[in-house]
């Protein structure tokens, strides 16, 4: 299933047409059948590396990630040979490479196996494992899961959120794709799709890190004050507005200014709310994630100030 731009409405993942520069797909995709296997596969790797990815008609699976692996080989430009194998039709060259479900895509090279997968992964995932191995194109185009990212960035959550839902549907069993549109949809400013969303993953994936930041942003713009209310703090220097102004900073996504003044009220009153403001510093942390750079620098600090 093609990822589409929701603007433009052209392919994310596969293209019609090879890009500027790039190779022709029948120069660098290839069938396999027994008449070729040792050629290209054996042989062939000797010289160029080889994907070679088992796949089957019935498999829908095969039918989401064929498509990002045709795009990437002619992105590629030749750095590697796609060779498709069919293992219905070519049951023998299937049981000789022991292959028990597809789709499986393996790396050959010189002639050995270098590594290999199973499933449908992602693309941002496959470009990972790829460059292990194999020097990307200096002109790579970025992955829909870089593109959604690029939209929220920029403030423009419904594209996201139209990536993200194309994403969960052609990878179903990848949550973090569920878990990514639902950090979408609330910024987008649909809370109860995104809770809905969390709420119905497994309990394990519930309690997982990047569900819990997700959730952390739900419940601060939950708990934060209205407009309204953040006027009627005006003048008010006690304990309460201070963090209820910094609640607000956070639900507004202002991190820095929120976190500054959750540390200010540790320092001012430690014992506010039973310590309140360290615990909602450590949830802000969840919702930042833990290598995002805030949360290193207030990490930091918090240890600081407490040791």
């Amino acid at each position: 299933m093609p990822i589409v731009d929701p603007h433009s409405g052209q392919p994310l993942t596969a293209n019609e047409s090879s890009p500027a520069g790039a190779a022709a797909p029948a120069d660098v995709i290839v069938d396999i059948d027994m008449n070729n296997f040792q050629q290209v596969v054996l042989e062939g790797s000797m010289q160029i590396p080889v994907l070679l990815d088992c796949w089957a008609p019935w498999c829908e699976p095969c039918k989401n990630l064929m498509p990002i692996l045709e795009k990437l080989a002619v992105e590629y430009n030749g750095a590697f040979i796609l060779a498709k194998l069919n293992i219905e039709e070519h049951q023998q060259i299937a049981a000789q490479l022991g292959i028990r479900s597809v789709p499986d895509v393996k790396l050959i090279m010189q002639g050995q196996l270098y590594d290999e997968f199973q499933g449908a992964l992602p693309e941002k995932q496959i470009r990972e494992w790829l460059a292990k191995y194999i020097q990307p194109p200096e002109d790579a185009p970025q992955s829909p899961e870089e593109q959604a990212q690029a939209a929220l960035d920029a403030g423009d959550p419904a594209t996201a959120r139209s990536i993200f839902e194309q994403l969960s549907q052609a990878h179903p069993d990848h949550v973090d794709y569920r878990i990514d549109l639902a950090g979408a949809l609330l910024a987008e400013g649909n809370p109860d799709r995104a809770r809905a969303i969390l709420d119905g993953l497994a309990p394990e994936d519930r309690d997982a890190p990047k569900a819990r930041g997700v959730r952390a942003r739900l419940e601060f713009g939950e708990e934060a004050p209205s407009d309204e209310a953040l006027v009627a703090l005006e003048g008010r220097d006690d304990s309460e507005a201070h963090y209820l102004r910094a609640l607000r900073r956070v639900a507004d996504g202002d991190y820095e200014t929120g976190l500054d003044a959750l540390l200010q009220l540790m320092q001012r009153d430690r014992a506010y709310g039973d310590d309140l403001a360290r615990k909602t510093l450590l949830r802000v942390f969840d919702a930042l994630g833990a290598d995002h750079p805030l949360t290193v620098a207030y990490r930091r600090r918090l240890f600081a100030m407490m040791y």
